[in-house]
C-alpha cells in the first residue's frame, strides 16, 4: 500500500512529450467504494500574490501509466484542465 504523504513527493511526468507536470497536492476519491478517481496536481507556474491560487490539473487515474520510485508517468496530458474524466 502507498501512501499520499509518499505519493506527493513524487514528480509527474508527460510520456507524450517528457514535460514536468508538477506534484500531487491531493486526490479525487468516490466515497462510495473507497476508489482513487484522479490526482489532483499543483501546477509548475504559480500566480504571484499572496491569495492567488497556483494552477491546478485534474488527471484521471487510467491516465497513469506508471508509478515509480521518484516520479509518476502519465499520458495523453495536453494543457491545464481536467483529464480523462468520464
Amino acid at each position: 500500500m502507498v501512501k499520499l504523504s509518499e505519493l506527493q513527493m513524487k514528480e509527474i511526468i508527460a510520456v507524450d512529450d517528457g514535460s514536468r507536470l508538477g506534484h500531487i497536492i491531493d486526490l479525487e476519491i468516490d466515497g462510495n467504494n473507497g476508489r482513487i478517481l484522479a490526482i489532483i496536481v499543483e501546477g509548475k507556474e504559480k500566480k504571484q500574490g499572496m491569495f492567488a491560487k497556483a494552477d491546478e490539473l485534474l488527471i484521471a487515474w487510467e491516465k497513469i501509466v506508471r508509478i515509480g520510485e521518484e516520479v509518476i508517468l502519465v499520458k495523453e496530458i495536453y494543457g491545464p484542465g481536467i483529464y480523462g474524466s468520464a
